[in-house]
């Protein structure tokens, strides 16, 4: 193939809200359609008009996009009718969409099983759907259900299916591993013999992740010559997930040479793109996903710290800011030097790398996370531990002690409610405030508790959010009986600005360790807005 441009369908709006415990709704579609087409995709699949609420919804009123071209799904016409009166088919072409994407069988095993009709009513239908999509003005596409299994079985007639597509006039002509059981060398092999039928420039490919191949099954139909690629963002789907449209689009740029609609300014935005839905859907990204991960840049080891210090090539791929991420060096039990030194590099302090409080921050570090602390993913922590060490750190308050009091009773409507009530002693400049909170759970009561003792003090906090918090029970000490486990609380805070920082605390006791992680966050947005300590009057 002599053709270098790609081009990418992102179907997450369809194919992706099929996952498990994914539920868009019109905003989320309008949302992540906007960001899809912001970054360069050249398709964004909006759902199947008819099919449900919420893509009725969101194609009545479809967000207008600059650059992508918005896509419809349906179904060829059904058997036993005409094209024009298919009330199904009217739905999808008669859609505000600016292509339409119809799905047909290929695989005659479900012709035969699933359609009941003969095999040549089957292609007729093709033929039919995609003349009147051209008659209705949309761009027409057909997606090859079960190609690659009907290929396997039926060579001939899976190929008359995608050639009827294609002389009927489609666009793309899409080939579906639908079952997600094909393997990298057998879609070379078939997209191969398929391009002898339908053009390479006139190919898709669109691939399930259920033997872990969906990208690398794609990269092989591009090889083999397809030039539409499908997939969903952070590889969303059925069962397994679809192909990582966020994947493909920095393999195919920045690894294989490719011309995408993604230019150098969307591919910064991969990352962005791939936290947005995370945070749509009110889960936590994935920090070993492929380029955009947290951990995708990560260096732990002392070794691949000093070497990435000399030169990041060392231990890098490719140079992070190229999707939008960056570099991070862990601080951790396997730390040395290199860590440190590159972590006070980050954060701004500046130190003789012989002071001897290097060393020493190394080996409580070191101990401190053989006793259960993480300091790897709990850098607002480190950083405090660090300026304690090194510099210093202002005496914003201190919490000189706490209690918690938990009631379960029933209301004045007769249903079981369970409250947590909070006392905390705060000292700030020299002033012990005595405060109490209710709050949905002891540590959230602790918090408001803390906060209104706080509040008068250093407006900063105002706006602060507790955005995650995780528990952990590490192994116990040997020879016991297992009920005097330590526990590690890891707290994510969010400030007004969007910013976030994590924070962590260990103890035998779970509200100890939170208070000790809470008061790391609070005392890091301080230190880090600027504020001055109060001081006695």
């Amino acid at each position: 193939m002599t053709d270098n441009r790609i081009y990418l369908f992102d179907t997450t709006l369809r194919d992706g809200q099929q996952t498990r415990g994914v539920d868009f709704t019109p905003a989320d579609k309008i949302a992540i359609a906007r960001a899809l087409d912001e970054i360069g995709i050249d398709y964004v699949e909006g759902g199947w008009p008819g099919a449900n609420p919420t893509d009725d919804r969101f194609f009545s009123e479809p967000p207008e996009l600059k650059r992508a071209t918005l896509v419809a799904f349906g179904m060829t016409r059904r058997p036993g009718r005409s094209a024009e009166n298919d009330p199904g088919l009217s739905v999808v072409l008669g859609s505000k969409a600016g292509a339409a994407c119809l799905v047909g069988k290929t695989w005659d095993f479900h012709v035969d099983v699933a359609l009941e009709i003969e095999r040549d009513e089957n292609v007729q239908m093709i033929r039919d759907s995609m003349v009147l999509a051209i008659k209705r003005g949309f761009e027409p596409m057909f997606d090859c259900e079960h190609f690659f299994d009907g290929y396997k079985a039926n060579p001939e007639y899976a190929l008359s299916c995608a050639a009827a597509a294609y002389e009927s006039g489609a666009r793309w002509v899409v080939l579906c591993d639908t079952n997600g059981g094909t393997l990298p060398h057998e879609v070379e092999e078939i997209v191969s013999a398929v391009i002898k039928v339908v053009p390479g420039t006139h190919l898709g490919i669109h691939t399930h992740n259920d033997t872990e191949n969906a990208v690398a099954n794609t990269l092989a139909a591009v090889r083999a010559g397809a030039r539409q690629v499908q997939g969903t963002i952070n590889g969303l789907g059925e069962r397994c997930g679809n192909a990582n449209i966020v994947t493909l689009t920095a393999i195919l740029g920045l690894k294989m040479g490719y011309k995408t609609g993604v230019d150098a300014k969307g591919m910064k935005q991969l990352r962005k793109l791939s936290r947005m839905l995370d945070d749509r859907l009110n889960r936590s990204p994935n920090p070993h996903a492929a380029f955009v991960g947290e951990a995708a840049f990560a260096h732990k080891g002392g070794l691949h710290v000093s070497a990435v210090q000399k030169d990041p090539r060392t231990y890098e791929h490719i140079d992070p800011e190229l999707v939008g991420n960056q570099r991070h060096i862990l601080v951790s039990d396997q730390a040395g030097r290199s860590n440190i030194l590159a972590r006070f590099a980050e954060i701004g302090v500046e130190i003789d790398p012989k002071n001897p409080k290097v060393q020493r921050l190394v080996e409580d570090v070191k101990e401190k996370e053989f006793l259960g602390y993480s300091y790897d993913t709990a850098e607002a922590s480190f950083e405090l531990l660090a300026r304690r060490t090194i510099q210093s750190v202002p005496d914003y308050f201190s919490i000189e002690r706490f209690r918690v009091m938990d009631e379960r009773r029933f209301n004045a409507r007769g249903q079981m409610v369970i409250e947590s009530e909070a006392t905390a002693t705060v000292e700030v400049a020299g002033q012990r405030l005595h405060e109490v909170a209710v709050g949905n759970g002891p540590v959230n009561a602790l918090d408001l508790a803390i906060r209104k003792a706080l509040s008068s003090a250093y407006s900063d906090l105002d706006g602060v959010k507790l955005m995650d918090y995780k528990v952990r029970i590490l192994p116990p000490p040997p020879n016991s009986d297992g009920t005097d486990a330590v526990t590690r609380v890891m707290i994510e805070s969010a400030g007004p600005d969007g910013s976030t920082w994590r924070t962590v605390g260990v103890s035998a006791n779970i509200i100890d360790a939170s208070i000790m992680a809470l008061s790391d966050s609070l005392n890091y947005r301080l230190l880090k807005s600027g504020t001055v300590a109060k001081v006695d009057a």
